[in-house]
């Protein structure tokens, strides 16, 4: 009881910086929110397109013009001197069709007349020249089966307004699982980094000579006292999960009352455990507090960039995703990013996940072997 009451004292001391990385989180978690959110929008952007017709303008060269101002922006550029050269190479405009004299008579005819153009070779460009060629293609499909002129329009408008039906054939809510895998990626850093700072901030108190000296000289275990300590250290940790896990609900929405929502919530506790063993460990470690700083930017900045915290894990090298194996924070951000493509959970879907969560235990393991052994040979060379 002793030890909790003395840990309280010290953990009161240290509410700033536990704020500090809570605001950091919603912060940018937040913004990454609206970026995402604005993105989904999409504008279509028209190629300008110079139409100069040599022929007359009727029946199916009319229906060409007409098709290409529907579904382009189109300019007004007279066909003299260098005018249209220079329009194109100041791309006032992306393609210039050049429609024959005798179009119009030579594809009833079946001749199957060529257009001749001009490009920028940008993608407008392409995007003009597809439009153009599915007419063409058309127009000469139907030009040597088709009565008359009308019957042959009609048949091409028909074809080119058909469009082809898309269905969404996945199940999940992308969006929303996009915005919690980022929320609970960046959240490494928050929980990492509040853990680091504030649980070496109390172990170096318990750590200075004089509160040294009076724990060499009562009888209480080493091993007892680091439990009590590992205890007390797992309250503040469990608290502070919770905020982040609660702070979630308001950020995220209701993808977390899903299946996937309770798997990022269990993630993030197991993770949580995992910091808070790291921390220990660097806790009995180090006695500075001058150098806790040092170690929270090593230790949770340095981990959150390699493992892909803050910058999206597809565009991170595989040299640097293959190093970032050795470090905990990895096997989490992956379970996140594997959670974001579930669309069914069963046994062949979960296995990654069991195998991240697994990983993740083990390091806490480890830490806590370590932390027990440091701490031993620490007091047998003190004593």
């Amino acid at each position: 009881m002793i030890v909790f009451k003395a840990f309280l004292r010290v953990l009161n001391k240290c509410k700033i910086p536990v704020i500090m990385y809570t605001a950091f989180l919603i912060f940018f978690a937040g913004f990454n929110m609206q970026t995402e959110d604005s993105s989904m929008s999409f504008t279509a952007d028209k190629p300008t397109v110079l139409i100069i017709n040599k022929g007359e303008n009727e029946g199916v060269t009319q229906n060409l013009i007409e098709y290409i101002e529907k579904n382009c922006d189109t300019a007004d550029i007279k066909d003299e001197g260098d005018a249209i050269s220079d329009a194109l190479f100041y791309r006032d405009v992306n393609y210039i069709i050049y429609i024959p004299e005798n179009y119009r008579e030579d594809l009833l005819n079946g001749k199957n007349p060529e257009i001749e153009i001009k490009s920028t070779g940008d993608y407008k460009a392409s995007y003009a020249e597809m439009l153009l060629s599915g007419y063409i293609k058309t127009a000469n499909l139907y030009a040597g089966g088709a009565g008359s002129e009308e019957e042959l329009i009609d048949k091409i408008n028909q074809t080119l307004t058909k469009q082809a039906e898309i269905k969404i054939t996945s199940g999940i809510d992308t969006d929303n699982l996009s915005r919690a895998t980022f929320y609970y990626n960046f959240a490494n850093y928050s929980i990492l980094a509040s853990c680091v700072y504030v649980i070496c901030l109390i172990l170096s108190s318990f750590n200075q000579e004089k509160v040294k000296n009076r724990m060499l000289i009562s009888s209480m275990d080493y091993k007892k006292h680091n439990r009590i300590l590992l205890l007390s250290n797992s309250l503040f940790a469990v608290l502070l999960w919770f905020l982040y896990v609660l702070l979630s609900f308001f950020m995220v929405g209701n993808i977390m009352f899903s299946v996937h929502g309770i798997i990022y919530i269990v993630n993030s506790l197991v993770f949580t455990i995992c910091a808070l063993t790291i921390a220990f460990l660097i806790g009995n470690l180090v006695n500075n507090k001058n150098a806790i700083n040092g170690i929270v930017n090593v230790a949770a900045l340095g981990s959150s960039f390699l493992c892909g915290a803050f910058v999206p894990v597809d565009l991170l090298p595989e040299g640097v995703l293959a190093a970032a194996r050795i470090l905990p924070s990895y096997w989490y951000i992956q379970t996140n990013e594997v959670l974001k493509t579930i669309e069914e959970f069963n046994l062949e879907t979960l296995k990654p996940i069991f195998i991240n969560t697994g990983m993740v235990i083990l390091f806490s393991v480890v830490f806590v072997v370590i932390s027990n052994v440091a701490s031993g040979r620490k007091k047998l060379r003190n004593s």
